[in-house]
């Protein structure tokens, strides 16, 4: 019997669902709901500094609110980390990971007495600051363990951005894997490896995601052939939604959180609707449930630009 394609929402609770959240997640959900995509609710919480209590309570309440629904979870990442250290031992057996207590700081150190690339987000961990001897058994020590990322491009084509090509040795280089080790607090993986290893173990077909993800695609499609999973999901990445300036959807925009429009008393057909407006679903913002947007979505009709939040559609919001 066929395995049912499956997708996932994979909310943090490091902070409130927002503007830019809303718009990913009733794509995913109708895309979902259109294609017979089973839907995976998974809270990513292992970014266990920025977790904040009461989040995850939160997160379920405003997607149940705008309408959209799932079929297995709420499943909570920190919950079960056993398949991820199996994984990591995987890793290490095949001489693919190793232990460098380097940090970010003395890395862009060291970046900056070459020749720093302008605007690079993350400075990239050469190959030569290896060890000699990579070791074969993993444990958690007081050192992130990083990937030994192979040279070369990672080719992959995008259901909603088109073919993609990427090189992670250039752009990140060798990457954490596994976080280190504090005094009170245990090493745990890293996004790139959890988010491989719960794909997987949940069998997701379907990753929709914001395009400031492709550069992690290639990383998680080289975990997953290192891993011997098998091909990788179908990836979707759809223009983030930006404020005025250009910049991504952030608190510098204002309050974008779906809560505080909620405790102002707007309604979610007016939110469903913006994201309708942004998504070529309509072409004026209108009231509408998540079931009209579900039935009249498209992503062939969906703009491959961003999304801009303006002055006008907060005051619409608040109508």
């Amino acid at each position: 019997m066929p395995v049912q394609p499956a997708s996932r929402l994979a909310p943090s609770p490091t902070g409130a669902l927002h503007l830019g959240n809303a718009r990913t997640f009733l794509v995913n959900w109708a895309l979902a709901r259109q294609r017979g995509w089973r839907l995976v609710l998974r809270i990513e919480d292992l970014d266990t500094p920025r977790v904040k209590p009461g989040v995850l309570q939160d997160t379920v309440r405003t997607l149940g609110w705008l309408g959209v629904d799932w079929d297995e979870g709420p499943i909570v990442q920190s919950h079960d980390i056993a398949h991820h250290r199996t994984a990591m031992e995987q890793l290490a057996a095949a001489g693919l990971v190793y232990p460098n207590d380097m940090t970010r700081k003395e890395l862009l150190a060291l970046e900056a007495q070459g020749a720093p690339n302008e605007g690079h987000r993350e400075a990239a961990f050469p190959a030569s600051l290896r060890p000699p001897e990579i070791p074969s058994t993993f444990a958690d020590v007081h050192a992130a363990w990083r990937f030994c990322t192979p040279a070369g491009v990672v080719a992959f084509d995008d259901g909603f951005a088109g073919p993609q090509r990427v090189e992670p040795a250039r752009s990140v280089g060798d990457f954490v894997v596994w976080t280190r080790r504090d005094p009170g607090k245990p090493g745990q993986p890293a996004y790139q490896l959890a988010v491989v290893v719960d794909d997987h173990r949940q069998g997701v077909t379907h990753v929709v995601r914001g395009d400031d993800l492709i550069d992690s695609a290639g990383r998680q499609i080289l975990l997953r052939h290192a891993l011997g999973m098998g091909p990788p999901p179908a990836y979707f990445h759809l223009p983030l939604v930006r404020g005025v300036d250009g910049r991504r959807l952030a608190k510098r925009h204002g309050d974008t959180r779906l809560d505080a429009y909620r405790a102002r008393g707007v309604a979610a057909e007016r939110v469903v609707g913006l994201v309708a407006f942004w998504s070529g679903v309509s072409a004026r913002r209108e009231h509408m449930s998540a079931a009209e947007f579900l039935e009249r979505f498209d992503l062939r009709t969906m703009p491959r630009t961003s999304a801009t939040f303006t002055p006008e559609d907060d005051a619409w919001l608040i109508g």
